[in-house]
């Protein structure tokens, strides 16, 4: 490890820990004993750390207070993370990796994750059982070719155009788009591009695993404020949020189901109530019908629209399919 490094890990073993001896301090580093004693020295006179050798105790700690000159609370300057923090951030990174079907944030995001399980010391072993002990699973996931994700999201921080080859699966057709990224977005699993599309002049949602070719072009992006990029993409229900009209269904779930739908958010903006026969009405926002009768039909008896004469239509429609292919 680096000069800079080994610095914090000193100060992180010594605040942890209390005190601690020459020896398990080199051995904690792996380094001559010559360019530790150069190491507390610096750390003493050019970064003010409090450090002081207890003969009694034969080990070092900060001084009584932990204070530098100016009697403030010693910190080296920089980022700066307690232990409670780096096991929060190594957890966090675990949980990150069940979104990355091909490694691409992890390959960043390694050598980050190298630094703070060192900075651990003897604690970096807990740091990697801590991380195996946190899974997550994902079903229907479709996967997205790290290239394009790798290109895109560089695309989007340096606000450039992209040439897309698309691939859209409603018509089966292909079609070349030339964008300008917005926002990447995770949603059920699958990665989308919220991007201004200059053919269509507007705003479009692209899934990741359904772009065919991209390449980035010369030309800047069009900027698009994010309040703007909320209201057209966002209003509606899920993936399909787009649209000009905003339509509210109202959804009747049976007590059975109430349990567990009553703590399920389906949009920010839903409302609720419990009706007095322990029944549980859901009020959500929808502009095309497409997601929002998928996560209805999935409750299949346990729940009743209401009041939405389109929607009721084509739930009883999609139902009666169904069920014609079990006779």
């Amino acid at each position: 490890m680096d000069r800079t490094e080994r610095f914090y890990k000193i100060e992180l073993l010594l605040r942890n820990r209390g005190q601690v001896s020459f020896e398990v301090l080199r051995e904690e580093l792996d380094v001559s004993p010559a360019t530790l004693k150069r190491d507390l020295q610096y750390l003493r006179d050019r970064m003010d750390a409090p450090i002081v050798y207890d003969r009694g105790d034969n080990a070092y700690r900060f001084a009584q207070g932990g204070g530098g000159r100016n009697g403030a609370a010693h910190q080296l300057p920089g980022l700066w993370f307690s232990e409670a923090e780096i096991h929060a951030l190594l957890t966090m990174h675990q949980l990150m990796a069940g979104l990355d079907d091909d490694g691409v944030l992890a390959r960043h995001l390694s050598p980050m994750m190298d630094k703070l399980q060192a900075m651990l010391g003897a604690d970096a072993g807990e740091a990697r059982e801590l991380m195996r002990r946190v899974k997550v699973v994902g079903t229907a996931r479709r996967r997205a070719p790290s290239r394009y994700f790798e290109l895109l999201g560089s695309a989007l921080m340096r606000r450039q155009r992209v040439w897309l080859r698309y691939f859209k699966r409603s018509d089966r057709s292909e079609s070349v788009r030339e964008v300008s990224p917005q926002r990447l977005l995770h949603y059920r699993n699958t990665w989308y591009l919220d991007a201004w599309c200059h053919a269509s002049d507007g705003l479009r949602r692209f899934a990741l695993d359904a772009i065919r070719e991209a390449r980035p072009l010369d030309s800047r992006a069009r900027p698009v404020a994010l309040k703007d990029l909320e209201s057209r993409l966002d209003a509606g229900y899920g993936i399909y949020g787009g649209g000009a009209k905003i339509r509210w269904a109202t959804l009747i779930f049976q007590p059975d189901a109430a349990q567990w739908v009553a703590h399920e958010e389906w949009h920010p903006q839903q409302k609720s109530r419990w009706l007095p026969d322990g029944r549980y009405e859901l009020q959500v926002p929808y502009s095309d019908p497409t997601e929002i009768a998928m996560d209805i039909l999935r409750h299949g008896d346990n729940v009743r629209v209401v009041g939405d004469a389109a929607l009721v239509r084509t739930i009883a429609e999609r139902m009666a399919r169904a069920a014609a292919q079990y006779v």
